[in-house]
This record gives C-alpha cells, sequence and structure tokens, in this order.
C-alpha cells in the first residue's frame, strides 16, 4: 500500500512545522512509537500545540 502523503495533508492536525514526516502517518507512528510518544493527531488540539507527545500528557490532556 502507497502512502497518499498529499491526501494525508488535509486532515494532519500536527502543528509541528519542521517535522519531515507530516502527512506521511506511517512513519510519523513509527517515529513516536520508538521514542515510547504518541503522534501529535490524537491529542487535543491545546496539549498537541505544546509538542509534548509523551504517552502521560496523553492521558492528563484526555482526562480533562
Amino acid at each position: 500500500m502507497e502512502c497518499n502523503t498529499r491526501q494525508n495533508m488535509n486532515s494532519c492536525t500536527c502543528t509541528y512545522e519542521p517535522c519531515s514526516r507530516k502527512g506521511n502517518c506511517c512513519q510519523c507512528i513509527q517515529y513516536h512509537r520508538q521514542a515510547d510518544e504518541l503522534p501529535g493527531c490524537l491529542f487535543p488540539a491545546e496539549a498537541e500545540r505544546t509538542y509534548d507527545r509523551s504517552i502521560s500528557k496523553f492521558i492528563a490532556s484526555v482526562k480533562k
């Protein structure tokens, strides 16, 4: 299966502009998984803008 980066960009909510994986969901997930993190698209907007992709930040942000 090929990644449709252009189409994915329409729904990518990551605000980290220098990210080379933006729109390439497979690479993004792999990158964050290796760092014990979650991709920004899973976070609420306010939490995503902190660029803290830790699992503990995610849990805290969705418990609010």
